[in-house]
């Protein structure tokens, strides 16, 4: 059983390393290609948002045409668009490469969880679970040492090298050890309401984007209005489809919804937390890429021992004080950053909220995917399990847009009052900050605020960047503290459900 299970846990954190290692390098990236502001946020999150979209396809395409097959063509096709993405020319051609992966990606996300539950028994699965995240945890702390010490030994190009290489392994171990289950008859997939939810994840991410710029502008404004409607005719088509993309009733189950969004708030927050990291990391400590990806390094075989240890506690008593837990790992590892963020700050205190974040996710992960698994009726596993990505890549395709907007606001709020105690005008302190942020696209080989491009432009933008990231610290960890407080509220102490 344990090939099974590591074969179908690798699937399945590649979806996860794969944004995630590109987050965290993306200032390298951006300056290499030239990518507009505005446009690194969407670069970004580009993956995820496709995957978010296609997902809940995926998992009933699954159930039809068969679990193994999806998987299988999954990791084929993300081998084949991540070789291309590394031949990039700019920004454009990545972007395209991208939202492709976010195909393939969504096809091994989709089926690979769904796989683990016909495939172990239902008395196991608690505990197996532990060992697949257990598994992803290992991952997710080798894989952004790996991509820094690529991009800084060889060049960002190497770093699409790292996915292909973890789908190799994957796809020896599913046609090797897995089997395929029976499939289900199904007439056709619900292409309006895929198209409904892309449409609202797409322009939810540029409305965000764009409000950088103001949130009374046309450009920002339009987008946002366009998610609400078409997140409002989602619902209505998915209550009427005979055969919906989203099973609307499992909503009705307190736990399910709330796992579900737990899911949305764990990715959220470890995206935009990896996005955070890697440009304050980068730009105002001036941490090489190698440096900054050994920082999810240390204690992951503690974590790993933790979740596995978690889904014996599952298993054992319930998800309910396992949920519980995990969000408040991810609360004290962004509390622990928002009160710390320095220029000069130790790196081991980046390792422990790091470190705090990673446990919480995957922590949290693990009751997730048993409470959203035990509603899953025979036949429909595809379907169900797909909820749970479905709402954790909505969360991170978010996560790095609305930490920007955030942090862009809080940065420049911060800038304003600098220049303000300094005696130096509005338009001054702009002219500064865009003449400092010139010189640093200029200079890509010298990561980090210059303390001469400081002095010149008379502001102390590293401590105005700094102060900028903690509110956002502040701010985003209040969202897993409410779930936290609302699982302890809905969720009932016996929450499993017969499979």
């Amino acid at each position: 059983m344990l090939p099974i299970i590591s074969g179908l846990a690798l699937a399945f954190t590649i979806p996860a390393v794969d944004p995630l290692v590109l987050s965290l390098n993306m200032p390298q990236i951006s300056r290499a290609l030239q990518v507009p502001p505005d446009v690194v946020g969407l670069l970004g999150g580009a993956a995820t948002l496709v995957m978010a979209a296609a997902v809940l396809a995926v998992g009933s395409l699954g159930d039809a045409i068969g679990l193994r097959k999806m998987l299988m063509l999954g990791l084929v096709s993300d081998i084949v668009v991540n070789l291309l993405s590394a031949l990039s020319p700019g920004y454009v051609f990545l972007l395209v490469m991208r939202l492709l992966d976010g195909l393939a990606l969504a096809a091994v996300l989709g089926v690979s969880m769904a796989l683990l539950k016909v495939s172990v028994p239902a008395e196991r699965r608690p505990a197996a679970i532990g060992i697949f995240m257990a598994i992803e945890m290992v991952l997710c702390g080798v894989t952004p040492a790996a991509g820094g010490w690529v991009v800084d030994a060889i060049g960002w190009r190497w770093l699409f090298l790292l996915a292909p290489l973890l789908s190799l392994i994957a796809l020896g171990l599913t046609a090797r050890f897995v089997t395929e289950p029976p499939v289900q008859e199904r007439s056709r997939v619900d292409k309006i309401g895929v198209s409904l939810v892309g449409l609202t994840l797409l322009m939810l991410v540029h409305g965000i984007a764009e409000a950088q710029n103001g949130i009374s502008q046309v450009q920002a404004w339009l987008p946002l209005a366009v998610s609400a409607v078409a997140g409002v005719l989602f619902v209505l088509h998915e209550r009427r489809t005979p055969e919906p993309v989203l099973e609307l009733s499992l909503f009705r189950s307190g736990p399910f919804t709330v796992a579900a969004l737990a899911s949305l708030t764990l990715n959220f927050v470890i995206a935009g937390f990896s996005f955070a990291l890697g440009q304050f990391g980068s730009v105002v400590m001036a941490l090489p890429q190698s440096t900054i990806g050994l920082l999810y390094l240390p204690g992951t075989l503690a974590i790993a021992g933790a979740v596995i240890l978690a889904g014996r506690l599952i298993g054992k008593y319930s998800p309910k004080p396992v949920l519980i837990t995990g969000l408040l790992a991810l609360v004290a590892g962004g509390l622990l950053l928002a009160a710390t963020a320095a220029p000069t700050m130790p790196l081991w205190i980046l390792v422990l909220a790091t470190w705090l974040t990673n446990l919480g996710s995957l922590v949290t992960s693990a009751a997730v995917a048993e409470t959203i698994l035990s509603h899953a009726p025979p036949g429909r596993s595809g379907a169900t399990a797909s909820v749970q990505p479905a709402f954790g890549m909505s969360g991170y395709a978010l996560g790095p847009a609305v930490f920007l907007l955030l942090f862009n606001l809080f940065f420049q709020q911060q800038w304003l009052n600098d220049a303000a105690e300094r005696g130096l005008s509005a338009t001054e302190a702009e002219q500064a900050v865009d003449a400092t942020r010139s010189a640093m696209a200029r200079s890509p080989g010298s990561a980090g605020y210059d303390p001469n491009l400081l002095r010149q432009s008379g502001l102390a933008l590293d401590l105005d960047f700094t102060n900028g990231l903690r509110l956002t610290m502040l701010i985003v960890s209040l969202l897993p503290l409410v779930l936290a407080g609302a699982a302890y509220l809905i969720i009932p102490r016996r929450a499993r459900t017969t499979p």
